[in-house]
């Protein structure tokens, strides 16, 4: 019974609302939408496919110290590998409902989801290498995996440069956050050997690649929002974005007053935050490009 409690909570189901924005976002742009795609994607997204990764890095990890969601991590054991390949096996059968694309690009994202923490490869050994494959896939491609499960389009038909700008702005505000992941993890990360990109740039480093990273993908948020919308949705992300903006910010002048701020609880919070913020304003943006608050009306 307890190994089963372990399992779940290495599985850290709730921590796919951290990764609800891409997908929200995908859907706010799709006009090929069925209420059976929208779940049944949510669904194996959240519910299969990110618990799988979770429980996969956790069993390979066996982290001591704090992770997402969990600041006191229990054991791992080999039902954790067992179960987060069941849960691939699962999450991958579902997508093939909605079509054999959609089911590829699920089992590709499982690859390398994998391939960030497996001994044989781990990524995450690699600084710039592992930045740049987690905000790939968790961004841009996790944007067009959503895109087509939700309208179950063809990858051709996908593959529009409409589709693509906005999932390559999700990469830029990951790649953006990513190393924020790793600031309260450097002696972890260093027993193991992993030279994380937080810890190549240090801590104060880190606040300042994140800190241009996010300026950068906002004005590139702004350039999409004026272009393919209107200003209107371009002043609304701005606002929504504001409490995560000041949060960062008083969080960075503690930080260089003293860095050992620079812990789980603060980073968590920020996390914490950024999705709250972001989830709220795509699913206005969903509101307000599929129209429904009018039928409703």
């Amino acid at each position: 019974m307890k190994k089963a409690i372990h399992i779940l909570q290495h599985l850290r189901i709730p921590f796919s609302f951290f990764l609800l924005p891409v997908y929200i976002f995908a859907l706010g742009i799709s006009p090929n939408i069925g209420a059976d795609r929208i779940i049944l994607t949510f669904v194996i997204l959240h519910f299969f496919i990110y618990p799988a990764s979770n429980a996969y890095n956790s069993y390979f990890d066996k982290d001591e110290g704090s992770i997402g969601l969990i600041k006191k991590p229990p054991p791992v054991s080999i039902g954790l590998y067992y179960t987060s390949l069941i849960f691939d096996f699962i999450g991958i059968a579902l997508a093939w409902l909605i079509s054999m694309e959609f089911a590829l690009l699920v089992f590709l994202y499982g690859l390398a989801s994998k391939a960030y923490s497996h001994p044989g490869v781990r990524l995450k050994k690699y600084p710039w290498l592992g930045w740049l494959v987690a905000g790939f896939f968790q961004g841009v491609f996790t944007f067009y995996m959503a895109y087509v499960g939700i309208n179950d389009f063809g990858w051709e038909i996908a593959l529009k440069w409409k589709v693509i700008l906005p999932g390559l702005l999700t990469s830029a505000f990951l790649w953006g956050s990513y190393p924020m992941t790793q600031i309260y993890q450097h002696k972890e990360d260093s027993k193991r050997g992993d030279n994380t990109l937080s810890i190549v740039l240090g801590i104060k480093g880190t606040f300042l690649f994140t800190l241009v990273t996010f300026l950068v993908a906002t004005l590139g948020f702004e350039y999409y929002f004026l272009n393919y919308h209107n200003e209107k949705m371009g002043i609304a992300f701005l606002l929504f974005m504001a409490p995560t903006v000041i949060y960062f910010l008083i969080w960075f002048a503690l930080v260089h007053r003293n860095e050992k701020s620079a812990n789980f609880g603060w980073t968590m919070g920020l996390n914490l935050i950024s999705a709250i913020c972001l989830n709220a304003f795509f699913i206005y943006f969903f509101l307000q490009t599929s129209h429904l608050y009018q039928l409703n009306m």
